[in-house]
């Protein structure tokens, strides 16, 4: 059985610079940059495509 990969996610997002802005809807939370890009991360995230889509829109080179 998967994990998740929220905390992979979380690990590159800080890495890029992110920092956790709150808890959005339900259970995701919000992450920003210091340009103001904002990212929605779900906590049960366990699809590896919707994953590498966060990655990808943060701006990382890295796949899952």
């Amino acid at each position: 059985m998967v994990a998740g990969y929220y905390k992979l996610i979380i690990g590159e997002l800080r890495r890029l610079g992110y920092t956790k802005l709150g808890n959005a809807k339900g259970s995701h939370e919000k992450w920003v940059d210091q340009a103001g890009k904002v990212m929605i991360v779900p906590h049960n995230l366990k699809s590896r495509h919707t994953a590498n889509a966060i990655l990808k829109d943060a701006g990382s080179a890295e796949k899952i």
